[in-house]
């Protein structure tokens, strides 16, 4: 890390101490924490006690972070997610701490390599894609900023899956991250909640004679708080990510375990605990559909257990709730957050629904982060009832009323309280939660500027006609403190040396590189950090592949979940286009490529394994042509996360974005590329707009239909893929060696799925009404690589251009225009 990086509060600390200090706490930790002799420790202890060293001081900043609200009474913010997607705790928090190269001094010392030790951690696996890891963001710029809050989600002993390749086939592990334990958390069994489910809704009048509701005869199990704390940068500030994990109320049924029946004894004790057990469990059976629901209520009933607690301490009412408390539902999985508060203030708190109603509508605020129909979940009112019955009748309350002030104000639109009802009339009744969490909330957030847009145009647009000013834009942003100054060492530090290190904390400050964009000197400097980049991932290409890739190729890199939507299969039928051409003699001059894929499928979304299936039996014929040589090489990299990706972006030349136009709702990948000085070869989708109004729409590679042209071609169709193909020979050639069984040793079957769905005229993301326009600007981007300087200036200006994504922009935004609250 490069000097020249201010240093904080917390590195005087630690500069104060010598290294004899630091060696005598790590050795302690391996004594007393870990029994281990200090001269037979291995780079797993080392890490662990590292990270306790690393632990202790962060404790202290914590406790004193946490006086400091109660004492100043500061407007709280509760971030509610089912995902936090942090990754490695360690070089963050180093970074963050101020004192990454003093310690890798000490490990020095110790004969020791910091980098290898930090190989030692595995990846939380707290979270799944970009919506985990935008929440993991957030808590580094919430931290950094000062702003007085709290993460709230689950702690998961087993994330998504674990992401194999056998025989080209995605095969899904069990991701284990917790088998040797993580130093980073603090267990609280005195925060200790019940939660409860099933059961029945009782009315009685109470010694007053009203009368009064409670839920009765449930099942209970406990949540226990589990406390990862999260460092602000150079700053005395630390906030805590506050996950819960499932106890059992019981844990041994003495009678059954005396009687001999040892599996009923500790029955109670296994199903109560399956609730944290893994991160989204396959809701495409019943089984799984209520251990989600349970799952998500389970984390939203214990934070609001918490949240009251603490408002408690110093009120005896709720009269100033929504003045001083915050809560940020992030996306809709958290939505049964909204009947959850109104039944602990109505039925617990005994207050009257009206007040009940306001105050819950004045704190929360609800940020969706996906335009797809099917994504935006909706429950079975048979299952909510049967799970949560209190829950569903405060739910058709919220709703009666709410339709009531529609009816008043659209008299005999009947169509409309259809359209508009929380409940969803059908065949099967169905909850629909993003319309809960929008009449529950006083804003309602986009993570785009188009998105946003069609959010008030499409999807919700009765909502936002119904409530003028509740929706508005938050572009999302990423942390340039993991996704710069941690994962890119190198450009962080030639930034550094060029033009100080105030980008840290202030990313609009790398415009000043804009002048050093044009210098052969600097463009020189900026072309070695990158080489380096991509030496260290043909390094891990190898590792993992078994590919030897140049790295004086052109990194081509698409690397996010495995969806049709986001369009991986247009990508591969452009490598399959570009190996024909180079295989044919056709293409004698364009330059070198590595394309990377990397991303898992959900389990049992078919068509999306099918499409890695396709991508790595490309890999192989192209990998192993002897016509091809350097020319093009094509890797999937397994089981894609946060620690791959640190590795990934540094190493990219060219950032695939290639959704079709109105399905993304923003995405962070492109900014990642983007501030690691990838070209972004895109759609106008998402964040990929703003992007391109940032760096220069000369500094892009812009492509295919707009979010207006792919709806008309959906409602008047003048072409079709099949069209396509039969006009355009070279995509004749690329989809028919799909289906001869070139690419899958002469198996006609296997990916006939896939080219079907591309010509019977029911491809619902138009890739093939794209494909042309994006096999043009893939030449183009091949002709300006050739022209190194120009592509290096333009790579330089995309990174100086990139301060508006700054998650800290980000979350100014929420503090000023939805919380309410001051920042640092």
């Amino acid at each position: 890390m490069n000097n020249k990086i201010p240093q904080g509060p917390y590195c005087a600390v630690f500069k104060s101490l010598s290294k004899k200090d630091f060696l005598t706490t790590i050795n302690h930790h391996l004594l007393s924490f870990l029994g281990r002799d200090p001269q037979r420790a291995g780079s797993r202890d080392l890490y662990k006690a590292l990270a306790y060293t690393i632990r202790d001081f962060l404790i202290e900043r914590w406790i004193s972070t946490q006086k400091g609200y109660y004492a100043k009474g500061k407007k709280r913010v509760y971030y509610l997610s089912l995902e936090f997607l942090i990754g490695r705790s360690l070089g963050n928090s180093l970074i963050n701490l101020g004192f990454y190269d003093e310690m890798k001094d000490v490990m020095q010392e110790m004969g020791y390599d910091l980098e290898e030790i930090r190989e030692e951690e595995e990846d939380a696996a707290l979270g799944n894609g970009g919506l985990g890891r935008l929440a993991a963001c957030f808590l580094d710029s919430l931290a950094t900023l000062g702003v007085p809050a709290y993460g709230y989600g689950i702690r998961y002993e087993y994330g998504l899956f674990f992401q194999r390749i056998v025989d080209g086939f995605q095969m899904e592990h069990p991701d284990n991250w917790l088998r040797y334990g993580t130093p980073w958390e603090y267990e609280r069994p005195t925060n200790l909640y019940p939660v409860k489910y099933y059961g029945r809704v009782q009315r009685y009048r109470n010694n007053k004679g009203e009368l009064r509701t409670e839920w009765i005869e449930t099942e209970e199990i406990m949540a226990m708080a589990c406390d990862v704390l999260v460092p602000g940068f150079n700053n005395d500030n630390v906030i805590n990510m506050r996950l819960w994990t499932a106890r059992a109320s019981r844990e041994l049924d003495l009678g059954s375990f005396n009687r001999g029946d040892y599996i009923s004894a500790v029955q109670e004790k296994v199903q109560s605990e399956t609730i944290s057990k893994v991160l989204y469990p396959s809701d495409d059976i019943r089984q799984g559909q209520e251990l989600r629901l349970k799952q998500q209520y389970f984390f939203v009933a214990a934070t609001f257990q918490d949240i009251l607690r603490r408002h408690k301490k110093k009120h005896n009412n709720f009269d100033l709730f929504a003045d001083e408390i915050a809560v940020q539902l992030n996306d809709t999985h958290p939505a049964i957050a909204i009947p959850e508060f109104m039944r602990l203030l109505v039925d617990e708190e005994s207050v009257p629904w009206e007040k009940a109603w306001q105050i819950c509508v004045g704190t929360f605020g609800y940020t969706n982060h996906t335009l797809m129909p099917e994504a935006l979940e909706s429950w079975p009112v048979e299952l909510l009832g049967k799970v949560l019955p209190r829950h569903l009748e405060i739910i058709y309350e919220i709703n009666r009323q709410f339709l009531d002030e529609v009816a008043a104000r659209y008299p005999g639109r009947d169509d409309l309280l259809r359209a508009m009802s929380i409940i969803e009339e059908g065949p099967v009744k169905r909850v629909r939660m993003a319309y809960l969490a929008i009449v529950g909330s006083h804003s309602v957030n986009g993570v785009a500027e188009l998105h946003t847009h069609l959010l008030k145009t499409r999807l919700f647009k009765d909502f936002h006609e119904f409530y003028p000013g509740r929706f508005n834009c938050k572009t999302n942003g990423i942390t340039q403190r993991r996704w710069l100054l941690k994962c890119n060492p190198g450009l962080a530090g030639l930034i550094t040396d060029t033009i100080g290190g105030e980008w840290v904390t202030n990313l609009d400050y790398l415009r000043n590189l804009e002048p050093y964009a044009g210098q052969a000197k600097f463009q020189k400097k900026w072309a070695k950090v990158k080489t380096e980049n991509k030496k260290r991932l043909a390094v891990l290409i190898k590792q993992e592949c078994g590919v030897v890739v140049n790295p004086n190729t052109l990194f081509d890199v698409q690397v996010k979940r495995i969806h049709e939507y986001k369009r991986q299969l247009l990508n591969v039928l452009h490598v399959i286009t570009l190996y024909h051409r180079i295989a044919n003699g056709e293409d004698t001059d364009s330059p070198p490529r590595t394309i990377v894929f990397g991303g898992k499928a959900a389990p049992s979304y078919f068509k999306a394994k099918l499409i890695i299936k396709l991508i790595t039996s490309v890999a192989e014929v192209v990998n192993n042509d002897s016509r091809i040589g350097d020319r093009l090489k094509v890797a999937f990299i397994p089981n894609y996360g946060v620690s791959v990706a640190e590795k990934i972006f540094p190493a990219s030349d060219l950032s695939e974005q290639i959704s079709t136009a109105g399905t993304e709702a923003s995405g962070t990948g492109n900014m990642k590329f983007s501030l690691n000085g990838a070209l972004t070869i895109g759609t106008l989708d998402g964040a990929n707009i703003e992007i391109r109004e940032e760096v220069g729409a000369e500094n892009i590679f812009i492509f295919g239909m707009t979010t207006e042209e792919v709806e008309e071609a959906k409602r008047n169709p003048r072409r079709n893929g099949f069209d396509v193909y039969r006009d355009n020979a070279e995509v004749k050639r690329t989809l028919d060696s799909i289906g001869n069984g070139y690419f899958s040793k002469g198996d006609t079957r296997l990916f006939a799925p896939i080219v079907e769905g591309l010509l019977n005229h029911n491809d619902p993301y138009l890739l093939l009404l794209d494909l042309e326009d994006y096999l043009r600007c893939q030449n183009e981007v091949g002709e300006l690589y050739r022209d190194q300087p120009n592509w290096i200036r333009k790579s330089i200006l995309n990174v100086a251009r990139m301060g508006k994504f700054s998650s800290d922009r980000t979350i100014r935004e929420y503090a000023r225009d939805i919380w309410g609250v001051p920042v640092d």
